[in-house]
């Protein structure tokens, strides 16, 4: 049983190293986007589209660091938002397929949002034996 409680530990520990580097470096991305931009004098829409991703990443580690669980829905709205400044930068470059390709994905993936909001707010699930062992803690 005390391996069991160190080995947690040890995975628990592993996990908050996990955070704290995704974190960093997120938080570098951000400060070299905002460096690229001084240097530059200039603000596109592009740059706006990649900041909005690194806050969506911060916004998901920290959900995960309150909640021990990753939030499904923020990886999809990262997917969108990526996807549409994919759109935005190469479109000229696009065949009219590929732009109704990547458009057709994007309307996968909010309907993907739409049915785990959905889910999760009418067909609620029981909670986990783990999650019984942290409210009895």
């Amino acid at each position: 049983m005390d391996t069991n409680k160190q080995v947690h530990s040890f995975l628990h520990f592993v996990e908050q190293v996990g955070l704290f580097i995704i974190l960093i470096a997120t938080i570098i991305a951000v400060g070299q986007e905002v460096m690229v931009m001084i240097d530059k004098m200039k603000v596109e829409l592009k740059d706006l589209l990649l900041l909005f991703i690194y806050l969506e990443i911060i916004a998901m580690v920290q959900i995960y660091y309150e909640e021990h669980r990753l939030p499904i829905r923020y990886p999809i709205y990262i997917a969108i938002v990526a996807l549409a400044r994919f759109i935005i930068l190469d479109s000229k470059s696009f065949e009219m397929w590929h732009l109704l390709e990547i458009g057709l994905t994007i309307l996968i993936l909010t309907i993907a949002v739409y049915v785990v909001r959905y889910g999760h707010v009418n067909l609620p699930y029981s909670s986990s034996k783990s999650d019984d062992k942290k409210k009895n803690e």
